[in-house]
């Protein structure tokens, strides 16, 4: 008891925990894992210094796994060299980069939801579409509709079904959807 009654008097910082230095250091590495992924074009549109770039570069050429993990743990260990507002710019870059994903993802998944609806239900699902979007073409969406309905009945190649997506996909980009 008296040891840490010492302690707790001194009020000495002793810095963050040895587990705490390890999440740290695995949060660097998984994002020097994250920089190691990413297309030329990309990393040349995160914010980060000639050095670690080409650090980087030359982790992106190295293929045989063991020599990879290898390569990829001296990066982070360069990357941990690195201050805090760094390493933030490259996180923030790179999140920017998977919410942007997810959004065009998220449309896309819409446009195939209001082309099956479309498929499968008809004149009610075309309704609802206009009711959201009045500047749609009915006729238009209703023709390739029945049409790509037809082609999955006949077992023929789906070019109104991917003529559908094309025009749903113009649609729902180009219009803000009403509530």
């Amino acid at each position: 008891m008296h040891q840490t009654d010492e302690f707790d008097d001194e009020g000495d910082d002793l810095g963050p925990s040895r587990s705490e230095r390890r999440r740290e250091a695995l949060e660097v590495l998984d994002l020097a894992r994250r920089l190691v992924e990413q297309s030329e074009a990309r990393l040349a549109q995160i914010p980060m210094d000639e050095d670690l770039r080409d650090l980087v570069l030359a982790s992106r050429k190295i293929t045989a796994q063991i020599a990879r993990k290898r390569q990829i743990q001296f990066l982070a260990k360069h990357m941990r060299r690195e201050d805090d507002e760094a390493l933030g710019l490259i996180r923030a870059a790179l999140d920017h980069d998977r919410a942007d994903h997810r959004r065009e993802a998220q449309a896309l998944h819409e446009v195939e939801h209001w082309r099956d609806r479309l498929i499968a239900e008809g004149d009610e699902a075309l309704a609802e579409l206009l009711s959201a979007h009045p500047t749609a073409d009915r006729q238009h969406l209703r023709q390739l509709a029945r049409n790509a309905q037809q082609e999955k009945l006949k077992n023929k190649p789906p070019h109104a079904y991917r003529e559908l997506f094309r025009e749903l996909r113009e649609l729902l980009s180009g219009a803000p959807e009403a509530d």
